[in-house]
């Protein structure tokens, strides 16, 4: 190729010949800034390099066969190829032309204006029977919250603004989903509550099962107070010792206020499950099933809660000691835990299953079978 030779001022340029600086040169460096400065997609840019093999090519055929597109597609993006404008290539908006509208008349508008004014305390579901009752007319709770929000028909409007300025504000609930599970006992304990109705008797069990080990846990109260399940979260933590990572948890209130400060103090990472997603919480679901239906519907019902807990224990020690789990290849948790877990020097090796006792019971009797149980192993 041949080289001219072009000065302009104190500086020296060497041009392949035929071109010039301004007119050639300084469009083209302009179009490759363009290129690696330009926020595109990915997408954008695999059709960029459509045309740039093209421009080598000259061929339509070679390029749709090196990439893989139909021709027909090739001609469509060359009609709105710009190289000066690579967004161009960008695809086009999805969203319909004629989107959805709020369909709130004026009358009707008037009419909800009038009436909250009046009820100032009602709720929109209050009012949109008034309104029935008032104008003959049926009308949706949502076309009301709508007319209150956008004229700020509230009692207390600086009230309600700090209200959803807080909410705005509020921390980000951490959910399972951000979690990356590790295969070690108390990295995560997931928990959860099942309800048992009898007759006109109501009673909760608190639930937990381990991650990766498996080993369950439940322990009976009268209420699912916050104050129950702080209980709970000591008895797990004198069980493993203070080395629990992570808890799970739904987005019940039970799992809030004193609970949540013991999580706290007890410097534990807190994940809360999605909402009406019991996929996230499966072990923790499909323990209460178990719980259900090897326990609840077999053993005769105990009025007494202390009773109702020694028998809850005795099952826990046979799904612990016993029950061979096809998770587990057909081990009991109490033998995976003690194959795959390695305990550290300065503990026995039946010091962590030693602690389910405390965890549930102070009864001598259940401290005799529970040495049994592990003399077993």
């Amino acid at each position: 190729m041949a080289w001219r030779l072009y000065v302009k001022g104190p500086r020296t340029y060497f041009l392949p010949w035929g071109f010039h600086l301004v007119e050639d040169l300084v469009p083209l460096w302009n179009m490759s800034s363009r290129i690696r400065n330009s926020n595109i997609s990915k997408e954008a840019k695999l059709r960029a390099r459509w045309f740039d093999y093209y421009h080598q090519c000259k061929n339509v055929s070679l390029v749709c066969r090196r990439f893989g597109i139909a021709r027909k597609t090739f001609y469509y993006w060359k009609k709105k190829y710009d190289p000066f404008n690579l967004k161009t290539l960008e695809d086009d908006s999805r969203a319909p032309h004629n989107t959805r509208k709020p369909e709130i008349s004026q009358l009707e508008e008037q009419r909800i204006i009038k009436l909250r004014r009046e009820y100032i305390r009602w709720s929109k579901f209050k009012l949109a029977v008034v309104y029935e009752r008032e104008y003959g007319e049926k009308i949706s709770s949502w076309k009301i919250q709508r007319v209150i929000q956008r004229y700020g028909l509230y009692y207390h409007p600086k009230r309600n603004t700090n209200q959803q300025r807080r909410r705005l504000r509020g921390v980000k609930k951490k959910r399972i989903t951000d979690l990356k599970k590790k295969k070690r006992r108390g990295f995560l304990l997931c928990l959860d509550i099942k309800v048992l109705y009898h007759n006109s008797l109501k009673r909760y069990i608190f639930t937990a099962i381990d991650y990766y080990s498996k080993i369950g846990f439940a322990h009976a109260y009268q209420t699912k107070s916050s104050k129950n399940a702080q209980d709970f979260l000591l008895r797990l933590h004198y069980l493993y010792q203070g080395k629990i990572e992570n808890a799970q948890t739904d987005n019940g209130s039970e799992f809030l206020g004193y609970f949540e400060k013991e999580l706290q103090r007890r410097e534990m990472q807190r994940y809360f499950s999605r909402v009406r997603t019991p996929k996230d919480n499966p072990f923790n679901e499909r323990f209460n099933r178990t719980l259900k239906d090897e326990y609840l519907e077999l053993k005769p019902f105990r009025y007494d809660l202390e009773e109702f807990n020694r028998d809850l224990t005795e099952w826990l020690i046979e799904y612990n000691f016993r029950r061979p789990h096809q998770a587990l290849g057909y081990l009991t948790p109490a033998q995976f835990h003690f194959k795959y877990h390695k305990v550290l020097p300065m503990y026995p090796s039946n010091t962590t299953l030693l602690m389910i006792l405390c965890l549930y019971n102070q009864q001598l009797a259940n401290l005799n079978y529970f040495h049994l149980e592990i003399s077993r192993l």
